[in-house]
């Protein structure tokens, strides 16, 4: 279990500014994630929910607040002590790896050096692609976003990750290899795992899929609940993306 426990992170503003002092992008946020829960943050952009996710991997640290997994305070380590622990990180842009093969970043990602091509496979089999065609394929520019991103959920698969966290996985893939991507994740949540998945989005087709729905709007959550609560909360409008704008308009208001 993940526990947010009123954190804040700032970040020095325009130091050639007469008025230069700190921006706050997250603020005073508390939330719990529990086991085995698919957890989707939206909201407008500018909102704060990559920093946030960052926040949670160790890749930036909180100006105030902790942050515990599983009772244990996390929030002094860096992104490698978290990775140990079971957190996962999958960026927007998956990293390209010239001379690495796949099999080669999935036995870095799992820790074992000796794994075999069969244990491999299953992992990229558990993602949709077809495991002999990619096992010993290189992590270059030949693969197109879909295949590095659904290489990349494999690797997280491999880590064996308690909490699996991932940045806009849809970004710069087409409307063929995002479906793929839905249908992956269908398939983790259909698995039932103990581990839990965070995913930053803005789309439907993710939103749809989630166990629950968090709500950032100016660094602050605006609403947390369940998929069928807050779901149709945010298609009241004409998309999910002017449905975050609105609640945006309404905490500025505030």
């Amino acid at each position: 279990m993940l526990e947010l426990d009123h954190i804040s992170f700032d970040v020095p503003e325009d130091t050639e500014k007469k008025s230069a002092g700190n921006r706050e992008i997250i603020h005073d946020i508390s939330m719990t994630i529990e086991n085995g829960k698919f957890v989707v943050i939206t909201g407008p952009n500018g909102g704060g929910k990559s920093t946030l996710a960052k926040l949670i991997a160790g890749i930036e640290k909180p100006t105030s607040g902790r942050i515990l997994l599983d009772g244990e305070d996390i929030t002094d380590m860096g992104i490698t002590e978290r990775a140990k622990r079971g957190i996962g990180y999958a960026f927007q842009q998956p990293v390209r790896f010239k001379g690495i093969e796949v099999i080669d970043l999935l036995r870095i990602a799992s820790g074992d050096k000796k794994m075999t091509i069969d244990k491999a496979c299953s992992y990229l089999s558990e993602v949709g692609l077809c495991a002999q065609n990619y096992v010993r394929r290189e992590v270059n520019a030949s693969l197109s976003g879909g295949e590095l991103k659904r290489i990349e959920i494999a690797t997280v698969l491999a880590r064996g990750s308690q909490m699996s966290v991932f940045d806009e996985p849809e970004a710069g893939i087409d409307l063929w290899s995002f479906q793929n991507l839905i249908r992956v994740f269908e398939h983790l949540q259909n698995q039932n795992r103990e581990g839990s998945i965070l995913i930053i989005s803005h789309q439907e087709r993710i939103l749809q899929i989630a166990d629950e729905i968090v709500v950032l709007t100016a660094g602050r959550v605006s609403a947390h609940g369940p998929r069928e609560e807050i779901l149709p909360t945010l298609l009241g409008t004409a998309s999910v993306a002017s449905a975050c704008d609105r609640l945006a308009e309404k905490e500025d208001a505030k």
